[in-house]
This record gives C-alpha cells, structure tokens and sequence, in this order.
C-alpha cells in the first residue's frame, strides 16, 4: 500500500475549508475507497479530539505563538516525520504549509508533491507568490478548486500542470436528503449564511433585503452568522436591527454559531439562499443550500459563477434589482421554483458530493503516487 502524506499547518479538527476536505479524503482512503492508499496527516496538536479518533494516523507537532518560531518548529516536524515515513507522494493544502516545504523539497527530489490552490490567484500578496512560485515550479500538480481559478492560474503564471477538482462538503452531514425535513411556507423563506466578515458583507446583504422588502415581496428571513472575533457581537446586532426593520421581527429569524449538523437541518427550511459576498473562492455555502434542495440566488463574483451555474441566478453590485427580480419570479411561479430545487439539487449529485470528490482524488493519485 502506497503512503501519502498531509502536510498542515492548522490542525485538522480547527473548522475550515482545508481541514474539512482534506478530513474527507482522508476517511474516504482509510476506509478502502481504494485500497491503495494509506493516508498520514501531519499536523499542529489537536484541539479536542485525540489522533485515535480518527481513522487515519495523525502525527502532532506543538505550535508557539510567534510566526518566526512556528515557522521553525514546521521546518523540524515536516522533515523529521517525512524522513519518519518515507511517504510516496506529499499533498499540501495550506500556502504556509507550501512555503514551508519549499525550504526543504531539495532534500526529498525523489518524492512527487501536489498543492490544493482554495483561494484565487488574484487573493495572494506579491510577497507571498514571491516564495510560493520556485516551490510551485518544482510541484508534480497544482490543484484549483474551480475552472475559474486553473484560468487565472493558466493565465497569470507559468506553473505547469494544473488541474481543477470542485471542492465538497461534509457527508457525514449533508450525505443524505432527509424529505421529512423539508418544510413548506405560504410566506417564502429567504436564507442567508455566514461569518461576520468583509468578505460576506453584510451591510450590502442588508440593503438586498431592503429593496427586495420595498418590492412588495411578502417573504421571511432566516439568517446564520458565525462570530469569531472582538465587535463580532456588536455587528450581529446591527445586522438585526436592520434586518428586523426591513421584514419585521416576526418574520426574522436570527441564529448564531450553529455546528454542522445544525446547518444541515437549517437549510432545509429555506426556499431560497441569497449570496451577497464581494468575494468568495469557491461558494460552499451554496454546496450545502443544493445538497438541501435550496434555490441559490448569488453574486456573480469568483468561483461562484462555475457554482451556480445558470446565469439568471446571478446578479451584481451595481445591477441589484436583477437579483430582486429573479427572487420575486421565483416566489409568484411556485412550479419554477421546484423545478429550480430539482436542478440545483442535480447540480450537487452531479460535482459536489464527497464520493465524487475522492474519487478524483484516487485518480489524482494514480497518477502521481506510481
């Protein structure tokens, strides 16, 4: 059996994009998806689990607080547990993990390594393409979570090969429909999930909501936001009081911090998930809202386009009333409407689910791993 190893710089069970999907292939390949494959995680230690938690053996390194010295401590752990190991293929997933390894990928020219790309191009700083691109050059494949992302990649650098594997989402979570869950409203439901963050924006989600509730559209809101940081709190309520002030407090429903499962049971009560975001690489919200047979109403920014994809789902900034449009068409044409779950429920079967996802990874690693 064929060794492949993680590198990581967060640990696995930290919630995020990396961590999740890399959790998937993991569990996929440890429990026989192919057969071929033993999968080694190396990564920080543990928040609340323990490695025998796991299906997969996990190897822990202690973390500092300063950048310099985890720098460091990475250098140490990633070449003593790659000499440990003796993997035949390196897969990467994090830009510092990429960084990281490039200080020492001289001292392993005999094994391939591959590295996940899950922002855009566009998102990276010049200082850090600066130590990104000789180790990029040196890769056996860099992977891009969308098309969109191999284009940018394609066209504004010289790394060779690329290839595009849609990113997924959880299937111990979003695996399998429940149509006892799904729940019917006179009143349509509008969606809206997220971290309290630039990047979601949620003073222009206020505003859609605004016009879409000055259109005339009876509807109501039921909203998720994640807080992280410090004034979190104080944005959450400002977000409330505007969103209370466009529908009503008795058609609002605010929730915060829900887990996974949670999640998976609130989409189901949604008819239509509007995306508001400046900025987003992939769009996994809009993955889980199909995998629940939730109409996507998004901005046409980064990857999300691929995602949707059906341009009369898709507004801008600046053509705001499209989106309004399009969520008022849908709400009077119920029949449009459940012809749109079905497509976009269709569209997660068919790219998005777990078992698709590994599966190319398997094919990713056939290639590479021999």
């Amino acid at each position: 059996m064929k060794k492949i190893v993680y590198l990581m710089e967060y640990p696995i069970d930290l919630p995020g994009g990396a961590q999740m999907s890399t959790l998937s292939v993991c569990e996929g390949l440890s429990k026989g998806k192919s057969g071929r494959y033993e999968p080694v995680v190396i990564c920080p230690a543990l928040l609340s689990h323990r490695p025998s938690d796991y299906s997969f053996r996990i190897l822990e390194y202690a973390m500092g607080e300063n950048r310099a010295v985890n720098l460091m401590i990475r250098l140490r752990a990633f070449r003593r547990y790659i000499r440990q190991e003796k993997p035949n293929l390196i897969h990467i997933e994090m830009s510092e993990s990429l960084i990281t390894y490039g200080f020492m990928r001289k001292s392993f020219r005999e094994i391939p390594y591959i590295y996940t790309d899950r922002g855009l191009l566009y998102g990276y700083r010049k200082r850090s393409r600066v130590f990104m691109d000789p180790v990029l050059k040196d890769a056996a494949m860099l992977v891009t979570t969308t098309e969109y992302n191999k284009r940018l990649w394609s066209e504004g650098s010289d790394i060779r090969p690329i290839s595009a594997i849609p990113n997924t989402i959880s299937a111990k979570y979003f695996g399998e429909y429940d149509p006892a869950k799904r729940s019917e409203h006179e009143r349509i439901v509008i969606g809206l999930a997220g971290r309290i963050c630039v990047e979601k924006d949620w003073p222009f989600a206020c505003d859609f909501i605004d016009a879409l509730a000055a259109s005339g559209l009876e509807f109501d809101v039921d909203i998720v936001l994640s807080t992280f940081e410090k004034g979190d709190d104080e944005k959450v309520e400002e977000i409330r009081s505007r969103l209370k002030k466009a529908v009503g407090e008795e058609h609002l429903t605010l929730r915060e911090d829900l887990s996974q499962a949670e999640m998976a049971d609130y989409y189901y009560g949604v008819d239509i998930f509007l995306m508001t975001s400046c900025f987003e690489s992939f769009g996994k919200a809009a993955v889980e809202a199909m995998s629940r047979r939730c109409v996507v109403v998004s901005t046409a920014v980064g990857g999300l386009p691929e995602v949707i994809g059906t341009e009369e789902n898709l507004y801008d900034k600046v053509n705001i009333k499209k989106g309004v449009d399009r969520i008022r068409s849908l709400a009077a044409d119920r029949k449009t409407l459940e012809e749109m779950r079905e497509y976009f429920y269709g569209r997660y079967l068919d790219n998005y689910t777990e078992d698709r996802y590994i599966e190319r990874h398997i094919e990713l690693y056939d290639e590479y791993a021999g």
